[in-house]
Formats: structure tokens, sequence, C-alpha cells
């Protein structure tokens, strides 16, 4: 079936009012702060699942405790694509904003829980059971953040501009990466009694407050024009998902491969983290750091690669991020299981290359080049529920590796399963629409090929 014909007013480059930078400013903002402490609250669970859950929720499992403990950080991705779809149908009928806070509340919640759960050794099996029903709601919630935000942000921003302004969602995420990894540093340095006691609590409980001060922010945002337009014209779709595989499925298909190169995330925040603790005998306290040097360092990186995609297009900038992703994964995790102890200056150098170089490179560019392959009126369904799709990968990437590495550490298998996800994700990107130059009102629509 041929796409219908639709026509939305201002379909040329609009005039930058001053009402219309305030929005762009404030989605731009609101994106970066909403997405950190999300994310935050995300991934703390994540640093969490490498260093502690373990020991306090699997203490019987034996050798396989630690790849169940992972596992427990993938269980949140199957519930992404479920949220993408409901948050992207509510986001595509009653609004971005509305939406945006609903994901945030059910995400601080559910957090703030976890911080609070008997161990397994208090309940029994009770506790690993209330960790993945926690676990599956943050899922839900996330399902529908960084595509919102994203979306949100590209619609506000100037048409010769999205990349730089949408990025700032991005630049959030990784932000609440360095957040989640770092606020585990002190605990760290705790006694091993009281990080297992209640020091592993703390990050969880703090939620409520960085919950509290994204929604504040979150409630000045304006809905963008474009999807105001969309409403007034009569051109909200009921079923957006339908829409979306009917008329767009070639680019639903692509944005999906295209996020495959995301598991580089879990691959080095995540199973590294536990591999250069547990084979390379790395401190747990370095790794931590390198980590969140690494992150914090792309927080500023994610923007200056938006903003040369706005002057030479999305396609080189993600494609080049990927090559160097490929090459990078190789050398990163051959240094990580070569080194140790008092030998970690190659392995710092390489992990701050492959997260605030490649990786970043990549990063950078879709959360602009992804939402600009679909119309407004189903940008956030295509956009989530592709996404989420892609992510599966990323949330089950540690359980995956960690049984590629299997006791004897071996990084190769690893490696290898890491740049083929990438090498895809860079194949989809040259098969994809460029959309720099394409003026907001037209993306997604045929005639703007």
């Amino acid at each position: 079936m041929s796409e219908p014909k639709i026509t939305l007013p201002n379909e040329g480059p609009v005039p930058m009012t001053e009402k219309r930078r305030k929005n762009a400013r404030n989605a731009a903002i609101s994106g970066f702060a909403g997405s950190a402490l999300e994310y935050y609250d995300f991934f703390i669970f994540a640093t969490a699942a490498a260093l502690y859950i373990r020991e306090l929720f699997f203490p019987d499992a034996g050798t396989g405790g630690q790849l169940f403990a992972l596992a427990t950080i993938g269980v949140a991705y199957v519930t992404r694509p479920l949220g993408a779809i409901m948050w992207g149908w509510l986001g595509d009928v009653i609004g971005r904003k509305k939406v945006l806070i609903a994901t945030l509340v059910l995400m601080g919640v559910s957090t703030f829980i976890i911080g609070v759960i008997p161990t397994y050794e208090q309940i029994g099996i009770w506790a690993p059971i209330i960790i993945v029903v926690l676990r599956l709601a943050q899922g839900l919630s996330a399902g529908g953040e960084s595509p919102g935000s994203a979306s949100l942000s590209m619609e506000h921003a100037p048409d010769h501009r999205r990349g730089f302004f949408a990025s700032w969602t991005l630049a959030g995420v990784t932000f609440g990466i360095v957040m989640s990894s770092a606020v585990f540093i002190p605990i760290a340095m705790l006694p091993q009694e009281a990080q297992m006691s209640w020091g592993w609590r703390i990050p969880f409980l703090l939620s409520i407050v960085v919950t509290t001060v994204a929604l504040l922010l979150r409630r000045t945002l304006d809905e963008p024009e474009v999807f105001e337009e969309t409403k007034s014209n009569n051109l909200v779709v009921k079923v957006p998902m339908f829409e979306v595989l009917r008329n767009h499925p070639k680019a639903f298909a692509l944005v999906t491969g295209m996020s495959l190169f995301t598991m580089v995330n879990t691959m080095v925040n995540v199973f590294t983290l536990a591999y250069g603790v547990e084979i390379s005998g790395i401190d747990r306290g370095e790794m931590l750091l390198l980590i969140s040097v690494a992150n914090l360092i792309a927080v500023a990186a994610i923007p200056m690669w938006a903003h040369l995609s706005d002057k030479i297009g999305r396609k080189p900038i993600f494609v080049t991020g990927a090559v160097g992703q490929v090459v990078l994964i190789f050398a990163f995790l051959w240094a990580l299981n070569a080194g140790g102890p008092g030998d970690t200056v190659l392995i710092w150098v390489l992990g701050i290359l492959l997260i605030a170089g490649a990786y970043s490179m990549s990063n950078g560019v879709y959360p602009a080049y992804f939402p600009e392959q679909f119309p407004p009126q189903v940008r956030y369904s295509g956009m989530a529920v592709s996404l989420m799709l892609g992510l599966l990968v990323a949330g089950f990437t540690p359980a995956i590796a960690q049984s590629i590495s299997g006791e004897s550490g071996n990084w190769l298998g690893v490696a290898l399963f890491s740049a083929v996800c990438v090498a895809i994700s860079g194949l989809c990107a040259v098969l994809s629409r460029e959309t720099f130059r394409v003026p907001t009102a037209k993306l997604g629509l045929k005639s703007a090929a």
C-alpha cells in the first residue's frame, strides 16, 4: 500500500521566533537533565549487578550466580519494546510531554523500592523475584524515555541544528551513566560488610531526590509545534505502529538494525567492569573510575559530533563511529585481558578512545537521525519500538558476554560477538536516508527522499 499524502503547514524552514528559541533551549536542557536522572536510576542497577547482586540475591547459585546477576540487567530490556509500543502510542496521540512525565515517575518509584527490599538471606526466593519485577517496571519506563525526549528536542530545534539539540538527550543519558558509576566509588571504599549490608542501597534511595528534580524541570516543557499542527489538522493516527509497519517498514527495519551498536554501552560499562575485577584483578574502584571518566568525556564529545553531523551529514559520523568501534573493541578487550593491577595505562587510553571517541560518534548522531526517519504522526512510536528492539541485544550483552567468556576469560569471542553487532549497525546506516538537510515538516515523507 502506498504512503498516504500528508501535507502540513510550514513545509519549509520555520523562522526562529523568540518563543521557538526558548522552547528549543528548554527542550535541550530538560532532555539532558531528565535523561541523566532517568538513566542514573536505570544504570545504577547495572553497576550494582556487576558488583553486589550475585552475593545478595543469588548466593546459592554457585558459579552461575554472576550470570544470573547480569541476566537481571537484561530482563529490563524485555519490557522496553512493550513500553515503547505503549508510550509511543500515547506520545503520538496525547502528546510527548505527558508521556515523559509518566515515564519519569514510574522509573523513580521502581528504583526507590529496589533500595529497600530485603535480600535473599532475609526472605529467600522472593528477593530475586521482586528484583526481576521491579526491573521489568524500569524497562517499561525506559522504553519511552529517550525516544520521547529525543523526538521532542528534535522537533523543537531549528531545521539546521536538529542534531545538536537532540544530542543533549544522549549527553544526559551518558551523564546518567557517569553518575551511576561514580556514586559507587565512595561505596566501594567502605568496609566490605558495610557495602553488603547498607552501602549498596544508598544510590537507589537517592533516586527519590533526582526524580523530584527531573520532574520539576520536565513540567516546564511545551508540546512541539509540528505535533500541535498534526493534531489541529486531524492527522493523529489511532494505532501508530500499524501505520509504521504498513507505510514505513524499511525505515523501521533499518533503525532497528542501526540500534544494535548500543550493545557496546553495556559490554563496556557492565561486562568489562566485572571482567576487569574478576579476571584481570584490577581494583574495583579503578574500574569504576575508568568508566566514569570515559563517559564524562563522552558527555562533551556527543554534542560536538552531533554539531558536525548538522554540517556534513548523519551518515559519515555514524558509520565512521561504527568502524572505529569494531577496531577498538578488539584492542580494548585484548588490553584488559593482558593487563592487570599496576599495568592499566593502555586500558585507560583504549577505554576512553572507545567510549568517548568512536562510540560517542554514533551515540551523538542517533537522537536526531533515528526520529528523522519517520513523519510526526508516528515518530515517537517508530523510533521507540525500533530502538528498543535493537536494545534487546544490549540488555543481554553482559550475560551473553559472560557466557562466551566463561571462567577462562575468552575475550576474543566477546570481541567477535560485539564486532558483528556494530558492523550490522554501520551497514544499516549506509542503507538509510540521509536527513540532515530535510526540513522538519517533511521528515519521513517519501517526497523528501
